[in-house]
C-alpha cells in the first residue's frame, strides 16, 4: 500500500493512505472541473494540513517524488487552494496518471509570489514537507532543461505504465 508522508514543521507527522485521504473533508470528486484535461478525484491540501497541524513557522512546502529524483519547494502562501489527486473512480490513481498521489495547483499562473510554476504540479508525489526555509528544489531552471525534464519524464512514465 502506497503512503503519502507529511512531515517537517508540523505537530503530527503522518503517513496517509488512500483510505485516509478518502475520509477527509474537502473532497474534489472530479479534478477536471478545476483542472481541464486532468482526470481523477482528490482532496484539498488544506484538509491534509488540518490533520497534521502545521507549526506557525511553516513558510515553505516541499513536494518530493517517489523515486527521489524530483522535488520542488515553493512559498506556502503562494499556492492557491492546491489539490492532492489520489483516485480514479474508486481505485488509487494509476502511475500512468501520475499516481498514486499527484499534487496540483489550480490556476498556477495566478500565483503572485515568485517560485511557483507548472513544475510545482508534482507527479508520483510521495512526501510533503513543511519548513521555515526553502527545501530541496531541483526543478529545471531554463527552457532547455525544462523540455529535457519533461522528455525524460515521459520515458520514465512509459516504463512505469
Amino acid at each position: 500500500m502506497e503512503l503519502l508522508r507529511i512531515e517537517g514543521a508540523i505537530e503530527h507527522r503522518r503517513d496517509l493512505s488512500f483510505s485516509d485521504l478518502g475520509a477527509l473533508p474537502g473532497q474534489i470528486p472530479d479534478v477536471a472541473q478545476l483542472l481541464p484535461g486532468r482526470e481523477g478525484g482528490g482532496v484539498r491540501l488544506q484538509s491534509v494540513l488540518n490533520v497534521v497541524s502545521p507549526d506557525e513557522t511553516a513558510r515553505y512546502i516541499t513536494l518530493s517524488s517517489s523515486d527521489g529524483k524530483f522535488s520542488t519547494s515553493v512559498p506556502l502562501e503562494a499556492v492557491h487552494d492546491p489539490i492532492i489527486a489520489y483516485r480514479l473512480g474508486d481505485e488509487p490513481l494509476p502511475s500512468k496518471k501520475g499516481g498514486p498521489f499527484r499534487f496540483f495547483i489550480p490556476n498556477v499562473e495566478e500565483c503572485a509570489i515568485g517560485g511557483v510554476d507548472a513544475c510545482a504540479n508534482v507527479k508520483f508525489l510521495a512526501r510533503i514537507e513543511l519548513s521555515q526555509k526553502p527545501g530541496a528544489d531541483n526543478r529545471p531552471t531554463s527552457k532547455t532543461t525544462h523540455e529535457e525534464h519533461h522528455t525524460k519524464e515521459g520515458h520514465e512514465h512509459l516504463e512505469r505504465s
